[in-house]
């Protein structure tokens, strides 16, 4: 969070992609940072997930990402 907010401070834009077990976290951390960064949530666990998960999660969360990181 700390990098992102660093370069959105010198107007280089970023994102992040987290597990849904970091997101309380990250809305807290961001608060006490005054910045609301762009995120994109993904289901939790990632760990021992098979192949077919992580690829489905993938898939899910591409149109997301590609949204956040084309936003102006």
């Amino acid at each position: 969070m700390h990098d992102i907010a660093d370069l959105d401070s010198r107007g280089i834009p970023g994102g992040m992609i987290a597990t849904t077990a970091f997101e309380e976290a990250a809305i807290a951390q961001g608060a006490a940072l005054g910045f609301d960064p762009a995120i994109v949530y993904v289901p939790h666990p990632i760990q021992d997930r098979t192949d077919a998960e992580i690829y489905a999660i993938a898939d899910e969360a591409l149109e997301p990402i590609l949204r956040m990181i084309t936003a102006s």
